[in-house]
């Protein structure tokens, strides 16, 4: 319940919202013009555009969240004293290159998070965990992606477990929001079921990524709890020697 929280439950809100929309309105765009007034009720939120245009949306959203996500890891890996601010270097000290990182990394542990969860379940979960890291890597650190990948996975051992709940709660997290969804879409209709996700999934998520930095905050600075980060100046920067 901070400012650092609540800009950034506004933010993600915001991206949940223009992704929703443009795959919404993508898929109508797949779709007959006959057809289309009839799948609109059951589509849920759209724009008045093509699909094209729907599309293009989605393909800049997902640029757009890559950035968000490099200031997420930056704006909560702080003292807890410091969610107040949000000074300029959180968006704009190599958010390009972080972002483009974010992208690249982000669909190799999407996919081997994916397969994992396929085979037994228990191989994601491990995957998960040895990749919760990744995005403090890539927007605490300014690590390219296979280096936070490398990273990530070497700060996660002898913690695999502990972390494993972490990832265990974020599924809990995707359940919860899917029954309300479906509650909602029983008693409402879609677009009232996608309003009702979309918010309650945004607070939860900006609540875990909290937890996920602050457990990286404390892997990699040997333990040390939320009233006495080592290793953070007042300005974010790190020392070469905690790499």
């Amino acid at each position: 319940m901070s400012r650092t929280g609540l800009v950034l439950f506004a933010g993600l809100l915001a991206i949940q919202f223009l992704t929703q929309i443009s795959i919404n309105t993508a898929l109508l765009g797949v779709f007959p013009p006959e057809a289309t007034s009839q799948l609109e009720g059951m589509v849920g939120l759209t724009l008045p555009v093509s699909g094209t245009a729907g599309a293009l949306l989605f393909v800049l959203t997902t640029l757009l969240s890559s950035a968000f996500f490099v200031v997420i890891s930056r704006a909560l890996a702080r003292p807890a004293t410091e969610l107040a601010t949000l000074p300029r270097e959180l968006y704009t000290r190599r958010v390009g290159r972080a972002s483009v990182s974010m992208i690249g990394g982000g669909f190799i542990v999407g996919l081997s998070v994916s397969v994992g969860l396929v085979f037994f379940v228990l191989p994601g979960l491990f995957l998960g965990a040895c990749f919760l890291f990744f995005i403090f890597a890539v927007g605490v650190e300014d690590r390219r992606a296979i280096s936070a990948l490398k990273r990530s996975w070497n700060l996660s051992r002898g913690h695999r477990i502990k972390l494993g709940v972490i990832v265990l709660l974020s599924g809990v997290i995707g359940g919860v929001v899917g029954a309300v969804g479906a509650v909602f879409e029983l008693a409402a209709s879609p677009a009232v079921s996608e309003i009702a996700t979309n918010t309650i999934s945004s607070a939860l998520f900006v609540v875990l990524y909290g937890i996920m930095a602050e457990a990286y905050l404390q892997v990699r600075d040997g333990g040390v709890g939320p009233s006495g980060r080592s290793g953070t100046t007042t300005e974010g920067h790190h020392t070469v020697d905690q790499y």
